[in-house]
């Protein structure tokens, strides 16, 4: 079975009607996981735990869908870089 690794991240943002961090180096990486239930408990438990922050959102990022086996690969892949 192909693993489906899901990254879980978020940070403040500079407004309510984009998602642009007010300060990239202020992302908070949850971390890593390996399916969607998991990474959405995590996502939950962040987006719950800064709620009083109207400008804090978290993500869950489908790290699988970057790459999958059996598919070619990007041209900057290809290219080597």
């Amino acid at each position: 079975m192909a693993q489906r690794l899901h990254l879980v991240f978020g940070g403040e943002l500079v407004n309510l009607q984009t998602n642009v961090f007010r300060d990239v180096k202020d992302i908070h990486i949850v971390g890593m996981f390996p399916d969607y239930d998991s990474a959405f408990l995590a996502w939950k438990a962040e987006a719950q735990r800064t709620v009083d922050n109207a400008h804090m959102r978290y993500f869950i990022a489908h790290i699988h869908r970057l790459r999958e086996e059996g598919k070619s690969g990007s041209l900057t892949e290809e290219m080597g870089a």
